[in-house]
């Protein structure tokens, strides 16, 4: 079966011949990344990962029909660069707490997260997901893909969300402070 007429179809912004690639490939893309033993959450980042490069990289695909091959590839480059990331470092409530994570105990060089601590920041991160989703355009957005792409530059999260690099700045900001609102209002009600 050829991608080359779908390949061709998503250029131009076809969300249907989009979501039949992504239809094809995801179960694809998660049996690369889950032979990297990785979280469920960053199982999931290097799937959309994958996808936000496969997006970034569309103009330039020379050969359509081997996208299988890249979206595999790059699937599991994304889920090594995670696990490398990820490697030793603790599970921490508070990221400013940098003398809690200095003081931590080794074993033979591993760092283990204290179970308590873990299920507690699984649970912020579910309450800011959650607060995430409430939020309108763009910020949803601009967060998810934030998250998706550490790593990406300010022009090409701008070009992604379809705005001007100036503009993403202050739009950031903007949204940053509707989501820390959103979570201070939230704890200070019962």
């Amino acid at each position: 079966m050829s991608d080359q007429p779908t390949i061709e179809a998503v250029l131009p912004g076809d969300q249907a011949a989009w979501d039949a690639l992504v239809t094809r490939f995801t179960g694809a893309l998660w049996s690369a990344v889950r032979a990297y033993d990785l979280n469920p959450a960053d199982a999931a980042d290097a799937v959309q990962g994958t996808w936000l490069r496969l997006l970034e990289s569309l103009h330039t695909i020379r050969d359509p029909d081997r996208i299988g091959p890249w979206l595999f590839t790059t699937a599991k480059r994304e889920a090594s660069l995670l696990r490398r990331r990820h490697r030793g470092e603790r599970l921490v409530a508070d990221p400013a707490d940098t003398e809690h994570t200095r003081s931590a105990p080794a074993d033979a060089g591993h760092v283990h997260a204290d179970p308590a601590l873990a299920v507690l920041t699984a649970d912020e991160s579910r309450r800011l997901w959650q607060a995430v989703d409430r939020m309108p355009e763009p910020c949803r957005s601009l967060f998810r893909l934030m998250a998706t792409a550490p790593d990406a530059g300010v022009r090409q999260l701008a070009g992604r969300l379809g705005m001007p690099s100036g503009s993403y700045g202050p739009t950031r900001g903007r949204c940053l402070n509707r989501l820390r609102t959103m979570l201070t209002t939230r704890e200070a009600t019962p």
